[in-house]
């Protein structure tokens, strides 16, 4: 299975450049995860065709954070994924976010703008880096996919 994952959109709709992120790199996922701040709900309507899972970011508006949880969990076979946005400094975040979940394979998080890839205490920390780009000039921005078999393998997708 093949999960599209992103995160910090920052968008109060859809636009152009998501819509085409759907139409190529995430045209052969089966699950859309999306790590938070999407800023309205109007953009999960892009990825209408598609089972999506999503936590609710620092910057979203009160309609997000009524609507989705802080966390959630995506179960694929035996495989777990954890799902968070991630509050705080992005100095030790990855040891925050952990203690948010138990008997899980991989933590998928966003916030930082920052992606993340590497395997740790047996556990996959997953951040696509933002859609957006970095805080300095909307620059860098990625996505990533996670590839689940019989292992959770990662993939960060420059924009």
């Amino acid at each position: 299975m093949r999960i599209g994952v992103i995160s910090d959109t920052h968008l109060s709709e859809p636009n152009e450049r998501l819509y085409r992120l759907v139409k190529h790199v995430f045209v052969d996922t089966d699950v859309i995860l999306h790590a938070g701040d999407l800023v309205s709900l109007e953009v999960l309507q892009v990825f209408s065709d598609k089972h999506v899972l999503s936590v609710h970011g620092n910057m979203d508006h009160a309609e997000v954070i009524a609507k989705l949880p802080a966390e959630d969990i995506l179960e694929v076979g035996r495989m777990r994924i954890g799902l968070i946005h991630g509050r705080g400094a992005p100095w030790g975040i990855e040891e925050r976010i952990r203690n948010s979940f138990s008997n899980v394979d991989a933590i998928v998080y966003g916030h930082t703008h920052k992606a993340v890839n590497h395997m740790k205490d047996g556990i996959l920390y997953f951040n696509p880096g933002a859609f957006s780009g970095t805080f300095v000039m909307g620059r860098n921005s990625s996505v990533g996919v996670l590839t689940v078999s019989d292992r959770i393998e990662g993939t960060i997708i420059p924009l």
